[in-house]
């Protein structure tokens, strides 16, 4: 699939080498869930590995916004922790400005680690309770020794200042804010190292719908104020549309379509893209039938054989059920691994 990453284009091939932030090639992350060794060997069973992850390629270009959609457990949350080196990836490479992320680990990868900055999906659970504000967002500037002492508390007002809080918020708890505010400090404390690539992992799903949009908005302001690359993990296929500019949909652990947002949205290809857009609620009223998703997704821990989508697809054939699509290019944009739109069934 690398090899096809490379010729898809944006401007020119020039400027997408230039351009590029982030790589994932060819990753995977397996999951040793099996039980302890010894009821192992009473119950003659050998090791259950889950591939939560399964050869996920791809590319993010500087200032855009990629999404990764698909329904609860088919490895989204685990790829953006694979990118910002929470987890050790099973096989391939991630290149981070044409690093390699491994030097995260090294002295030497500290300039690199305050670049990349998660903001997590549960704002109540990802700040410290015990902590003020002005120390929670001061903690990475002290670690990553961006300022002096005595310049921090400044710092942190200004920070606050940006995410439409006021600097006196500096004093107070976490407790004292309401969900979206929480989610605003949390912005403010990716911030604080000067990051220049964030990854989302559903920043808005514990939010109400009106807090939702006010956080959206201030994410892309501040996109477009400094630049900002973003990962944006949700399965929200509304709120991608609102912030996306490339949506990647994975299904059991593997990216079957990557397409710009219009594209994808307009003329979905791959089938498991058309189910899900078919399940979106009908709010224009405009009359268009509610289509439920069809089926349950298969146990990850003993997926189907050939394509993983096949149990659940009407257009399956007995080379699905036999053969691992490859990812190919349409329209010089558009990836998708399926092996109806190969044949032009689709």
């Amino acid at each position: 699939m690398s090899a096809v990453l490379s010729e898809m284009s944006h401007p020119s091939s020039e400027a997408l080498i230039n351009n590029v932030v982030l790589k994932a090639d060819n990753i995977a992350k397996v999951f040793d869930v099996s039980p302890p060794w010894l009821n192992r060997i009473i119950e003659r069973k050998g090791k259950s590995l889950l591939r939560a992850v399964d050869g996920v390629s791809f590319e993010i270009q500087r200032g855009e916004t990629l999404a990764l959609v698909g329904e609860s457990g088919c490895g989204k949350s685990t790829v953006a922790r694979l990118l910002v080196g929470l987890y050790d990836s099973s096989q391939g490479n991630i290149y981070f400005e044409g690093q390699n992320i491994q030097v995260l680990k090294t002295p030497a990868g500290r300039r690199l680690r305050q670049k990349m900055q998660m903001i997590f999906q549960d704002p109540y659970a990802s700040l410290n309770p015990r902590w003020r504000v002005l120390d929670i967002i001061a903690e990475p500037i002290r670690e990553h020794k961006l300022l002096p002492e005595d310049k921090i508390a400044d710092r942190v007002a200004e920070l606050l200042q940006q995410v439409g809080l006021n600097p006196a918020d500096g004093s107070k708890y976490p407790h004292q804010f309401s969900g979206g505010q929480r989610q605003r400090l949390s912005i403010a404390r990716a911030l604080a190292t000067q990051a220049e690539f964030l990854v989302c992992d559903e920043p808005t799903s514990a939010l109400d719908v009106s807090v939702q949009a006010q956080v959206l908005n201030l994410m892309k302001d501040l996109q477009r104020q400094f630049g900002l690359t973003y990962l944006f993990i949700s399965h929200n296929l509304q709120v991608v549309h609102h912030v996306a500019d490339r949506v990647g949909v994975m299904y059991l652990g593997k990216l079957v379509e990557l397409a710009p947002k219009k594209e994808l949205f307009a003329h979905p290809r791959h089938p498991y893209t058309r189910m899900l857009l078919d399940a979106i609620p009908d709010l224009e009223m405009t009359g268009r039938a509610r289509t439920p998703v069809a089926g349950e997704v298969p146990n990850p821990l003993n997926p189907p054989s050939g394509c993983s989508f096949h149990p659940r697809c009407p257009h399956a054939t007995e080379r699905c059920k036999k053969e691992i699509p490859e990812a190919r290019l349409y329209k010089g944009t558009t990836l998708v691994a399926c092996h109806a739109v190969e044949e032009a069934r689709l």
